[in-house]
């Protein structure tokens, strides 16, 4: 099947179930906090949920440059298996938990785990599809992240409907079996083999595992695309993290209506958004080979109102109208943040240049996480969110004024 020319798309398709069990585990967790306070008692502040939420992303973080750097290295198809293996078995173990250390380590060891997949993924699909295809393809399996998360939404309606425990146990035996699915039908790309450092002869010096990092940090563009990718990236795992909360206070709606609400809006806006995003960006760049730099300064332009908007609005069309914005707008960015990176960053390196933008991306993430916890529990959360525009405006500024690619895929 391997060599069929279908089965780029066959791989994306794989991917893309994986990329919605990733986004479902850690998710869920978000809109879960009532059904979980009754046993836990811990979780009754906003501060120590928002520190549970923030464990996952510091070590997410701190391990993706690594993960970038083993998947640069190892078989992908390995890394993709065994990252969804464990950490589905982490979900599993989380309806076991009985006080809050318990969930606290476990959300760190899923966050190891979670970490060994985006850059081994978005890679594979990378040397997949090459040109005409390559945002789409990209666009598509992001798709797979946001219908995740609007599926992990619903973690506290199906907590109420029977457990919060029930509900860890099931979502983790799915991703169990299916990481026993893609040891059979997914497989990496030969080119991948070809392109690692050849180990024959006793005079062949094998590359240090720290040489990527020292290729990537002397290249002045790609200091430009991470803070271009880490600023949005406040405003987005904000939205992940606390917009069921958001929405609720705003619309003075219980937890349960505003979790399923909230990450529908934001999945399904999204899915748009990658969609065009991908679609406009492979026909733009044949004509422009800043068109893929166009197409995710458009999308990054339009969160900057819906910001504002979702921070400051208080009734039900301005918060939704907001939310739709904002999942259209990150989409678009979304789908274009690997193809951007390819026109600046090789092939042998692309792992690991992604393990270095996501490392930066989650800190952001993590720090909003914990300063969002405290507004919260201030009642200054969506002054918050809206505040979150102005460091969007500068990356924005960036983006435009300094990414100039030469080429649309970096050899």
């Amino acid at each position: 099947m391997k060599n069929n020319s279908k089965y780029p798309w066959v791989v994306v398709g794989l991917l893309w179930v994986v990329a919605l069990l990733n986004y479902m585990d850690r998710q869920m967790l978000s809109t879960m906090q009532e059904a979980m306070k009754v046993d836990i008692v811990e979780l009754n502040k906003a501060e120590a949920f928002g520190a549970l939420m923030a464990v996952f992303l510091w070590i997410y973080g701190l391990m993706s440059p690594v993960a970038g750097m083993i998947a640069d290295r190892l078989n992908r198809k390995w890394l993709v298996v065994g990252s969804l293996f464990v950490w589905s078995a982490v979900t599993y173990l989380m309806g076991y938990a009985d006080n809050f250390n318990e969930l606290y380590a476990l959300r760190a060891l899923m966050g190891i785990s979670e970490a060994l997949y985006i850059p081994s993924a978005l890679s594979l699909i990378a040397d997949w599809h090459q040109g005409k295809s390559r945002s789409l393809a990209i666009g598509v399996h992001m798709t797979g992240l946001y219908v995740g998360q609007a599926i992990g939404g619903f973690g506290a309606t199906i907590a109420a409907m029977f457990s919060w425990h029930s509900t860890f146990h099931w979502f983790g035996i799915i991703g169990v079996v299916y990481s026993l699915v893609l040891m059979l039908v997914l497989h990496e790309n030969p080119s991948h083999a070809k392109a690692a450092p050849k180990q024959e002869g006793a005079n062949v010096q094998k590359p240090s595992l720290l040489s990527g990092l020292s290729v990537l940090f002397s290249t002045w563009a790609f200091w430009i695309i991470l803070f271009y990718f880490a600023a949005p990236s406040l405003p987005g795992w904000a939205t992940k993290n606390w917009l069921p909360t958001l929405f609720a206070e705003s619309l003075n709606i219980p937890m349960s209506e505003a979790g399923p609400i909230s990450t529908i809006t934001i999945a399904v806006s999204s899915f748009i958004g990658v969609l065009v995003g991908g679609t406009m960006s492979d026909r733009w760049v044949q004509k422009n080979i800043r068109g893929r730099v166009y197409t995710g300064a458009i999308g990054l332009g339009m969160t900057i109102p819906a910001l504002v908007l979702l921070g400051l609005g208080h009734n039900f069309v301005a918060v939704i109208g907001a939310g739709l914005l904002f999942g259209v707008g990150y989409g678009i960015f979304d789908a274009n943040n690997m193809p951007i990176l390819c026109q600046f960053v090789s092939a042998k390196h692309r792992g690991t240049a992604y393990g270095v933008m996501n490392m930066t991306g989650v800190f952001a993430g993590a720090a909003v996480t914990s300063l969002l916890g405290k507004w919260t529990d201030g009642g200054s959360l969506g002054e918050g969110f809206a505040l979150l525009s102005l460091v969007v405006v500068i990356a924005l500024a960036l983006q435009i004024y300094f990414l100039r690619p030469k080429t649309d895929n970096m050899e």
